[in-house]
C-alpha cells in the first residue's frame, strides 16, 4: 500500500514539471528581454522646444502608437505564437538531443582515448628527454656568469 502510495505521489510529481504553474503578472521573471523591447512613444518621437504640434494631435499620436503596438504585439503573438513557441520547442529538443546523444558521447570518448595517447606520450617523454636534459644540466651547471662594468 505504501509502495503504490509513493508511485502514485511520484507520477504526480513528473507531471508538475511539465503542467507547472506559470505566473501571468511577471512574465519575464529572468529579465531576458528587459533592455531589448521596451519601446515607448517618448523613445520613438519627440518634439523639441519650439516646435510643438496641436495639444489634441499629440495626445492623439501617443495614444494611437500606445494601442496599435499593444494590439499589434497581441495579434501577432495570438497568429504566430503557437507556431513559434512549436518550431522553438523542437529546435531546443533538438540540441538537447544532439547534446545528450552526440556531444557529451564523443567528448567522453575523446577524453578515454587520448588518456591512452597521453600516457604513451608521458612515457616517450620520461625515457628520451629526462635523461638528454638532465645531462644538459650537469653540464650547464658549472658555467659562472660574471658580470664587470668596464670604462
Amino acid at each position: 500500500m505504501a509502495e503504490e502510495r509513493s508511485e502514485l505521489e511520484e507520477r504526480i510529481i513528473i507531471k508538475d514539471q511539465h503542467t507547472k504553474e506559470i505566473d501571468l503578472v511577471n512574465r519575464d521573471p529572468k529579465h531576458i528581454n528587459e533592455d531589448v523591447v521596451k519601446v515607448d512613444f517618448e523613445d520613438v518621437i519627440a518634439e523639441p522646444v519650439g516646435t510643438y504640434s496641436f495639444d489634441g494631435v499629440w495626445k492623439t499620436s501617443y495614444t494611437t502608437f500606445t494601442v496599435s503596438k499593444y494590439w499589434c504585439y497581441r495579434l501577432l503573438s495570438a497568429v504566430l505564437g503557437i507556431p513559434l513557441a512549436v518550431v522553438w520547442g523542437f529546435l531546443f529538443a533538438l540540441i538537447s538531443f544532439c547534446h545528450i546523444w552526440a556531444v557529451v558521447p564523443c567528448i567522453k570518448s575523446y577524453l578515454i582515448e587520448i588518456q591512452c595517447v597521453s600516457r604513451i606520450y608521458s612515457l616517450c617523454i620520461h625515457t628520451f628527454c629526462d635523461p638528454l636534459f638532465e645531462a644538459l644540466s650537469k653540464i650547464c651547471s658549472n658555467v659562472r656568469v660574471a658580470l664587470r662594468k668596464e670604462f
